[in-house]
């Protein structure tokens, strides 16, 4: 029997259900970002927006919030009680801009360790179920690929699945050869905001590399409408790779957020996008695939 490792506790891979693999409850990025709309640390709004995801079928929540992203264990502990969401936290980091000063200062040997231990033994007795790493817009910083193999490393201890920011979804093939040179499956490797960069010969070149290729902007029509997202979801169905697709919203804004006041919120993609899919001729069979099956895959490996 697999296990996903929840905030409260390691549960069976089959009640995980309906999931978003990459979402935030609660986030505090550094003082020093001027974009201080990236800031969710209102606990009624973020227990408010995990409701809504309960009373419309979600199960299972990803938050996404790092080490360098304000990421508080009891919080989400909290909120995961009082919902009755399962909660999965991360450990690692988001770009270079955020990280503190002691991810230039430590080894790779001495983050290996701390990211290992935030999956065995926790803080607190809360334990994270995923390690996160990142990569910027068009580069990867030294501290970037530092941390990456750093990852790799805490995951040869530990056995925790990956996940990758991509800014504007770059960078996705660099970051893939520094992993696989330190002999990272990447049967246990998700990149998302992949869908930022809605290149489809790159998304197939990405999916072929046997990675779980994460869309999380359904809804955000500033980047651009949801049937450019629906082509390239159909397309990647076309070409074989609905195994290897996750799909969420990165709600990480308040502006976002229906508890905060904002939207699309939670609720979109179960009550707006799925349907979508549903009515452009994806099957109920593929959207199981995407929902449940797929996150279960990658991160109950426990």
């Amino acid at each position: 029997m697999k296990y996903a490792r929840t905030v409260l506790g390691d549960i069976e891979a089959d009640k995980m259900g309906f999931t978003y693999p990459h979402e935030h409850l609660y986030a505090v990025p550094p003082a020093s970002q001027k974009d201080r709309y990236l800031e969710v640390s209102d606990y009624t709004g973020s227990l408010r927006e995990l409701q809504i995801f309960k009373e419309v079928g979600g199960e299972t929540l990803v938050e996404a919030s790092t080490l360098d992203y304000g990421r508080n264990l009891p919080v989400l502990k909290k909120l995961s009680e009082e919902s009755g969401v399962n909660v999965i936290a991360t450990t690692g980091f988001n770009k270079h801009i955020y990280y503190p000063d002691w991810v230039e200062e430590k080894s790779v040997d001495e983050i290996a360790e701390i990211l290992a231990g935030d999956i065995l033994e926790g803080r607190d007795g809360i334990r994270a179920g995923f390690i996160k790493i990142g990569t910027y817009y068009n580069l990867i910083h030294p501290l970037e690929k530092k941390t990456a193999i750093a990852a790799a490393e805490a995951q040869k201890r530990c056995g925790a699945p990956i996940w990758g920011h991509t800014e504007a979804g770059t960078m996705g093939m660099e970051i893939l050869d520094i992993l696989e040179s330190e002999s990272v499956d990447f049967s246990t490797v998700a990149l998302g905001h992949l869908d930022r960069n809605p290149d489809e010969y790159y998304l197939l070149k990405l999916a072929d590399r046997g990675i779980y290729v994460q869309f999380d902007g359904p809804g955000k029509v500033k980047y651009y409408p949801d049937s450019v997202r629906v082509k390239l979801i159909k397309s990647l169905i076309a070409h074989g790779y609905a195994d290897q697709l996750l799909i969420s919203g990165d709600m990480g804004r308040a502006s976002y957020l229906e508890g905060y006041g904002g939207g699309p919120g939670f609720r979109y993609i179960k009550t707006k996008f799925v349907p979508r899919l549903l009515d452009e001729g994806v099957s109920e069979e593929t959207i199981h695939k995407i929902f449940i099956d797929n996150p279960k895959r990658w991160l109950a490996v426990f």
